[in-house]
Parts: structure tokens; C-alpha cells; sequence
């Protein structure tokens, strides 16, 4: 069995590449996609976990579903996830390979590389006074709480859940700084809503064309505004493949 850590959306196309080419695998997803993947792939030998699984139970996991190879295509800004994914299987002794998708590239000069959310709310506040935030909630609150100056309008696109939009209430973020939609965007709608909501400045994370950020750019550069863009954390993983094929070689040969 392979375990495959499906927490974005070409994670779940990798599980269904792997089901395709007869592979067994257990899937870690949230319960919808779960729920997704198994209505896709009737009859086929795929698992899902729905819990989240710390190290030692990656551990345990792993030795009582007899795991033999372990794929962690987690969101590339879920280091935790992969830290206890790299350590659980040098635990056990099997193979690990992350699926890292590629960046996007730009030559877009009004881009503004930061690491972490304290400094991309530094720099967004220096650069506008209107923030147009479109990394989603979890991270919401060290963005608003690292904020100096109290005359920001911050302006977040999140999903459209009870739990985000409760988080965004206690944030303080009124209904009109609210952009409750699931992606992906096309640019027009990017520069629509940048538009209305007279951003002076987009933050954003580097997740690649997947999580729609050619497109931000894109919009971001056609109305010229400045891009705060949080970098994804370096790790380092002991087996990378940027591609499906990358990642099914892999396995062919160390399965």
C-alpha cells in the first residue's frame, strides 16, 4: 500500500494517477475529497484517512496498514506535515519522496519576496494602506495581528465555510472585507475583485499555477499593483519529484 499525504489538489489528481496505473493507496484527505476520490475510483484499492496523523501515529499507521512507500504531496506550506512525514518514515524504514510543484516564475518588478506572515504584513503596510490578502484563513490571524498601523482595510478572500467566516468575524474583518468564494480564479476575476475592493497591495503565497498564482500576478501586473509574495519554506527532503511521471518512476523503483 502506498500512503499518499493528498492535502491539495494535484495531490488528489496524484492519487488518482496512482489508482490508474494499479497502484493500492491510502489517501489522507479532508472527508469531501475522501468522499470525491472513492465515488471516482469505484471498486479500486484505495483507502482514506480523514485524521490527521502527528508522528508517532504516522508511525503507527504505517506498520499496522502495511505501508510500503509514502508519498507526501501536502500543501508545500504544511512543513509540519512533512517533517512528521520524513521522520515517520525514517522510523519505519520506507521510502519517502515529496511532489513538489513548480513555482511560478515571473519577471514581474513590482514583487516583493517575504517568509513569513509578520513580514509580508511589515511590507504590505508600507506599501499601501488598502491589503487585498488571499492566502486563505489559516495563517489569518499572525497576518492581522502583525500589523502595525490600525488604518489598514484588510480585505480577505477566504473559503466560504461557517468556521472561516466566524475566524474573519473574530478577526475583526467586517462582512464588506469579506471575499467568501473557492477558487481557482481566472485573471479577469482576480482583477475584477482587485478592482472593487481598491487594493493598493496583494499578498499572496508562491503556490504555483495550482493555487492560482500565475493568475494574481497576472492581474496584479495588468492594474499595477504590488505583490507581497510569502515564500514557501526550504526543506530538505531526501527524494523530490516535480511531475507525475517523476513520482510513478519513483515508485516503480523502489516500491
Amino acid at each position: 500500500m502506498i500512503f499518499v499525504a493528498a492535502g491539495t489538489q494535484d495531490g488528489r489528481e496524484l492519487v488518482s494517477c496512482l489508482l490508474d496505473h494499479g497502484w493500492p493507496v491510502t489517501a489522507s484527505v479532508v472527508s469531501h475529497y475522501g468522499q470525491q476520490l472513492l465515488d471516482r475510483h469505484p471498486g479500486q484499492p484505495l483507502v482514506i484517512n480523514e485524521q490527521p496523523l502527528d508522528q508517532q501515529e504516522l508511525c503507527d499507521y504505517i506498520r499496522s496498514h502495511d505501508i510500503r512507500l509514502f508519498v507526501d504531496a501536502s500543501h508545500p506550506y504544511a512543513v509540519n506535515v512533512s517533517h512528521h512525514a520524513m521522520a515517520a518514515c525514517e522510523d519505519t524504514g520506507i521510502p519517502y519522496v515529496r511532489f513538489e510543484r513548480d513555482l511560478t516564475a515571473s519577471d514581474y518588478l513590482r514583487i516583493y519576496v517575504v517568509h513569513d506572515y509578520a513580514e509580508a504584513a511589515e511590507m504590505a503596510g508600507m506599501l499601501g494602506s488598502r491589503v487585498f490578502l488571499t492566502t486563505g484563513s489559516r495563517n489569518l490571524a499572525n497576518f492581522i495581528g502583525a500589523l502595525q498601523r490600525t488604518d489598514i482595510e484588510v480585505t480577505a478572500r477566504v473559503l466560504p465555510t461557517a468556521e472561516v467566516l466566524s475566524l474573519c468575524e473574530q478577526q475583526g474583518i467586517d462582512p464588506g472585507h469579506i471575499v467568501a468564494m473557492q477558487g481557482p480564479f481566472s485573471q479577469a476575476l482576480n482583477e475584477e475583485l482587485f478592482r472593487k475592493y481598491q487594493a493598493e497591495v496583494i499578498v499572496t503565497k508562491n503556490s504555483g499555477s495550482v493555487g492560482g498564482t500565475d493568475t494574481k500576478l497576472a492581474a496584479a501586473e495588468a492594474l499595477d499593483l504590488p505583490v507581497v509574495v510569502i515564500d514557501r519554506p526550504v526543506l530538505d527532503y531526501p527524494n523530490l519529484g516535480r511531475s507525475y511521471e517523476a513520482i510513478l518512476q519513483f515508485i516503480e523503483e523502489h516500491y
